[in-house]
């Protein structure tokens, strides 16, 4: 007898097909039988060791969160109940160019420091690998939900190259060119780079070409963060959309957005771009998180110059009175690359979260507000949370605008990703609200999207991006990573105010065939592993 048979669910199968009502039987971790209701008029329905009636409930492939920042959290927090609670079964790590592997002891150190403000420091954390093989093979040992892993470009550069501003020598690539191999042979689905962010940025178009020629062969992807997504923000997705054509990579967009009030309803200009990127061939994707605030470090905001050396040479600048000038003329009147290029308003720049607990009290406002509570200059309140809380305050960005984010989302290439850093006393609430917002406000009260071209650009869609054959759609034979939800109250919990509660109307889900949330309450099942690249 098989193990589970789920009664009477409203399947919405992950294709943007229309949903229809049927059992579905689960045994040793995948679907193995789906009876409809028309085929099960009049015979002996299927049974199981354990039946759950879902009468008045959507059954679903699980979410695969395709831009998330659990690299840390996943083997930190067992429960992890910021991803499982929201339906998400599979999330993927390694983005925006910086994670843990691969390094040596070096390059380990310095990635620990600089996105402290992303993962924390990871003092709870035993970082007994160095290459993505033994990173993946970490996560194997146990985990809430699934993992997959970009190889991250930065930290390549940062153990090759180092953290300078400087092109790459021959040798230099040759060695980068192996290290993204190898990183694919081990398991990797593709490669990430965070181009505002440091080391990743100082990587010229040839260099980042040669790169995504590489993921090419192993068919993974090139995921970038790109070099701006505030002024110059066309231009720059432009030129991803250029670099991966000339490398016949794919393209998949990172949180794809058109920020700050240079780019308020300049979405349609965005998409006509991809548009006639994919009419000519083109294989690109892009994923988005369903609000208008963005969320960093504050140290990101700084201008490339600045950072280079990497951390230590970061503080010491910044504690230079004549350094730190500079910097604040770029932040404020130029308009630093780290800040998209256009000047920081730090009326939009509310702190959420600090490592250092002295420093408790400056979260929750902006950086103007903490300024004024403290009679001083935003740039004085700015530069001193950077040196006290040595580069790991993390801020939200109040930048986005609303028609922007709908219009992003409509697209037939887009996919859903929260972008979500888990860290600090108040993060954003994407971290734990993204996928239900999709369903609930998007879906259910705004009606951006139908339920059954949502779930596509969350479960189908990205599953084929990552080219899982059998992940993705409620299909006989596919993994039994499922979600089941009530369509008339699924919502986020989460809110700027609150943002780590859980979400609503998602009593279920199933990882592997076995529930890590059963009537709406985590369990102890460790259920999730790596999943690797499928080899070409």
């Amino acid at each position: 007898m098989e193990d589970l048979v789920v009664r009477d669910a409203d399947v919405v199968d992950g294709s943007g097909a229309d949903s229809y009502r049927a059992d579905v039987v689960v045994d040793d971790g995948r679907i193995v039988a789906i009876v409809k209701e028309a085929a099960a008029a009049g015979c002996q329905r299927p049974r199981a060791r354990r039946e759950l009636d879902a009468e008045g409930l959507v059954l679903s492939p699980g979410f695969i969160d395709m831009h998330a920042h659990s690299d840390l959290a996943l083997l930190r927090d067992p429960d992890h109940s910021a991803k499982a609670a929201q339906g998400v079964t599979l999330e993927v790590l390694g983005q925006d160019g910086l994670s843990y592997a691969p390094v040596d002891d070096r390059t380990l150190e310095e990635v620990r420091r600089a996105i402290t403000g992303w993962n924390g420091y990871g003092e709870d954390v035993d970082f007994d690998w160095r290459s993505v093989g033994e990173y993946l093979d970490r996560l194997d040992h146990g985990i809430a939900v699934n993992a997959a892993y970009l190889v991250p470009q930065g930290t390549v550069r940062a153990l090759v190259v180092g953290w300078e501003d400087r092109a790459a020598t021959p040798a230099e690539l040759d060695r980068m060119r192996r290290l993204v191999a190898e990183g694919l042979e081990q398991g990797a689905v593709g490669l990430s780079s965070g181009l505002t962010y440091t080391p990743g940025m100082y990587a010229g178009d040839a260099e980042l070409t040669e790169l995504c020629r590489v993921v090419a062969r192993y068919g993974g992807y090139y995921c970038p963060h790109h070099r701006s997504y505030g002024a110059g923000a066309l231009e720059a997705y432009a030129e991803m959309v250029a670099l991966t054509r000339e490398a016949g990579c794919p393209l998949h967009l990172a949180h794809a957005t058109m920020n700050f009030g240079v780019n308020r309803g300049r979405a349609p200009e965005l998409l006509a771009l991809l548009d006639e990127a994919l009419d000519a061939g083109a294989d690109i994707t892009l994923d988005s998180y369903p609000y208008t605030p963005g969320c960093t470090t504050l140290a990101a905001l700084l201008p490339s110059w600045a950072s280079e050396g990497g951390p230590e040479e970061v503080l010491a600048r910044l504690t230079d009175p004549a350094a730190a000038e500079r910097i604040r003329h770029d932040l404020e009147e130029t308009g630093s690359d780290g800040c998209h290029g256009v000047p920081v308003e730090w009326e939009t720049i509310e702190i959420s979260g600090v490592a250092a607990p002295a420093l408790a009290d400056h979260v929750g406002r902006t950086v103007r507000e903490s300024a004024g509570l403290r009679g001083e200059s935003p740039w004085a309140t700015a530069r001193r949370l950077l040196v006290e809380d040595r580069l790991g305050t993390t801020v939200l960005q109040h930048v986005g605008h609303e028609e922007n984010v709908r219009a992003v989302m409509r697209h037939r290439a887009h996919t859903g990703g929260s972008d979500g850093i888990l860290r600090g006393a108040k993060p954003h609430p994407r971290a734990y609200g993204t996928f239900p917002r999709y369903l609930g406000h998007y879906v259910r009260e705004l009606g951006v999207l139908t339920l059954e071209e949502c779930v596509a650009h969350l479960t189908g869609r990205p599953a084929a991006r990552l080219r899982l054959p059998d992940r993705g759609l409620v299909r006989e034979g596919h993994r039994a990573d499922l979600v089941l939800f009530d369509p008339a109250t699924v919502g986020p919990g989460a809110t700027f105010a609150e943002p780590r509660a859980l979400p609503t109307g998602i009593p279920h889900v199933l990882v592997d065939g076995r529930f890590v949330i059963e009537d709406g309450r985590r369990t102890d099942v460790l259920a999730g592993r790596a999943v690797r690249r499928t080899p070409v």
